[in-house]
């Protein structure tokens, strides 16, 4: 860590910023009083598409029915639009027929 003032930040902040991006970090001071940490950020790293999926997998499988008659009891079901009659256990499956 450096410690430097003000001006000094005001006058290399390129040097300064070109340092943190480096991993260094500062603070800074104000009339001697240190006023502000300037460090790197945590780099996020972004997930894989291998990584993504395997994420995906763990996900908990969902029950149709039960999602369905969770949002009846919850919304009502007389209003709804379009109707599952035809018995199926997945309302996105449509009648190519």
């Amino acid at each position: 860590m450096k410690i430097i003032t003000q001006r000094e930040f005001r006058n290399h902040s390129a040097a300064v910023m070109d340092s943190v991006e480096a991993g260094e970090t500062y603070h800074i001071t104000r009339n001697g009083t240190e006023v502000a940490e300037l460090r790197p950020l945590g780099r996020r790293r972004r997930p894989t598409a291998a990584e993504l999926i395997a994420q995906h997998r763990r996900l908990p499988r969902m029950d149709f029915v039960q999602l369905r008659q969770d949002a009846d009891e919850f919304f009502g079901g007389e209003d709804r639009i379009g109707d599952d009659s035809t018995g199926g256990s997945d309302p996105w499956e449509r009648d190519r027929g």
